[in-house]
Formats: C-alpha cells, structure tokens, sequence
C-alpha cells in the first residue's frame, strides 16, 4: 500500500465507488500491446488506444516515468535485475530468462 501512494496510484486501487468489472480488466491485459508508444488492447470486441499521459488521465494517476517501464532498450538494468524484476512482476520465482 506505501508503494501505491508514493506512485499515487492508491485512490485508483482503493475506491471500491470507480466500479471495475474484472472479466473486462482480464481481458484488457491479456489482449494488450505496446508499440511506438501507444497501448492498444480489445475489450468486447472495441478497439482502445491510449498514449501512457492519455491513460493516466483517465485513470487519474501519475504517468510520469511510464516510458521507462515500456521501453525497447533495458541495458540501464543488469541482466541479473532483469530477471529479478520479472521474477517478481509474474510472480513465478523459478523463470529463468526475463
């Protein structure tokens, strides 16, 4: 939860009023791309395209710093932090290659 404030992303996580339906949250993810800076993804069969400021806006959250997490060129972090992250962002302790 400390980390969802300090990004500002805690109102977004915890106002149960915002009403999200989670199948369509699945689907989102599970169809989402990323190229030349725009997020694109189907839900019920509707295209969305949103640029990262576009989707915090949206959102009504911090976008700042959004290309760093998207971008093509990782040689900042060291292979061995590549993995460790993806370790830890699927969840799957075991991955061998990020």
């Amino acid at each position: 939860m400390d980390k969802l404030k300090a990004q500002g992303w805690f109102e977004l996580f915890t106002n149960t009023q915002m009403g999200c339906s989670q199948p369509n949250v699945a689907e989102f993810y599970a169809n989402v791309s990323l190229s030349e800076g725009v997020l694109s993804s189907t839900v019920n069969g509707v295209l969305i395209e949103v640029d990262a400021q576009a989707l915090g806006v949206i959102l009504g959250v911090p976008a700042i710093g959004f290309d760093l997490y998207v971008r093509k060129d990782k040689s900042l972090l060291s292979k061995a932090r590549l993995l460790e992250l993806a370790q830890q962002l699927s969840q799957q302790p075991g991955l061998k290659s990020p």
